[in-house]
């Protein structure tokens, strides 16, 4: 038996006029936890959210254009970086919404059904593996673990050389090639370093973690850090131990001059919990 709760839709949300697909966020237990609007919550492109109820699931959707997220349209989007991340902040809320009241299963980015059956249908394919993903999960949290590196940070806290160092008695074309020289191995010891802190970030998070993955290190305008993300790693912990494993990995912080660590979390288990569902955008 399935079920759709539906919501009023007050607010049309960005440009689109075609037949609306459904896009949907996440599945989780139809146990009463998820409530019906998830607050007041709206999904992506400020469209209403409702719950689709199927075979002892539940998943939060909303309705989208089909001009805007078919699939010839939905690749232009993807390469829209701030329409992207527009995209992005509303899943991950809803996303997070949901896991704040259960365990739920975070679907990828931009998951849409030609229509609602289509999705009861999905529950229905899907149920013995969403069931047993949610019962791996349950009662765990996802953290993030990212080291970077930042030469110039390292070198603004370098004590300048004294003065009869830096004297160049053969001449100030060598005193140069000296110079650069110097600062090359200078950044190549601090990546060494870097390399041996951040090893030894992942054997402190290992010892708390029930499974791990390394993520591509984020680049460009992604890393809203300065300097280089030299690892991205993210980590499933018990929910009851996510505060000391911020502590302990958060301590190996300030260890040398330019070398940052960053804790973050607690998430919903994105990277253990994703099901590699496509949904079938392609059509309307």
């Amino acid at each position: 038996m399935s079920t759709y709760e539906r919501t009023p839709r007050e607010t049309p949300g960005f440009a689109g006029t075609g037949p609306e697909l459904t896009y949907v966020y996440a599945v989780g237990r139809d146990d009463g936890a998820l409530r019906r609007p998830l607050g007041r919550l709206t999904g992506v492109h400020g469209h209403d959210l409702r719950l689709i109820r199927g075979d002892g699931l539940v998943a939060p959707v909303s309705s989208v254009p089909s001009d805007v997220f078919g699939e010839r349209a939905l690749r232009a989007l993807l390469e829209d970086l701030p329409a992207l991340e527009a995209m992005a902040r509303a899943h991950h809320a809803v996303v997070d919404a949901a896991f704040a009241e259960t365990v739920v299963l975070p679907l990828r980015l931009a998951t849409v059904y030609r229509d609602d059956s289509r999705v009861v249908a999905m529950l229905a394919e899907q149920r013995r593996r969403f069931e047993e993903l949610l019962a791996e999960l349950d009662g765990n949290v996802e953290l993030g673990v990212k080291v970077y590196v930042d030469p110039n940070a390292a070198r603004s806290r370098e004590e300048p050389p004294p003065p009869e160092a830096s004297a160049a008695p053969s001449g100030p074309g060598r005193a140069y090639l000296a110079q650069r020289r110097a600062r090359r191995r200078s950044t190549q010891d601090l990546y060494r370093t870097a390399g041996a802190i951040a090893a030894e970030a992942t054997a402190v998070a290992r010892a708390f973690a029930r499974a791990g993955v390394a993520h591509r290190p984020q680049q460009g305008e992604l890393s809203h850090r300065p300097g280089e993300n030299l690892s991205n790693e993210a980590y499933l912990v018990a929910a009851g131990d996510a505060e000391r494993f911020r502590e302990q990995v958060g301590a190996l912080a300030g260890r040398a001059p330019g070398v940052h660590i960053e804790v973050t979390g607690p998430w919903a288990p994105y990277s253990f919990a994703t099901p590699d569902m496509a949904g079938d955008e392609g059509a309307p």
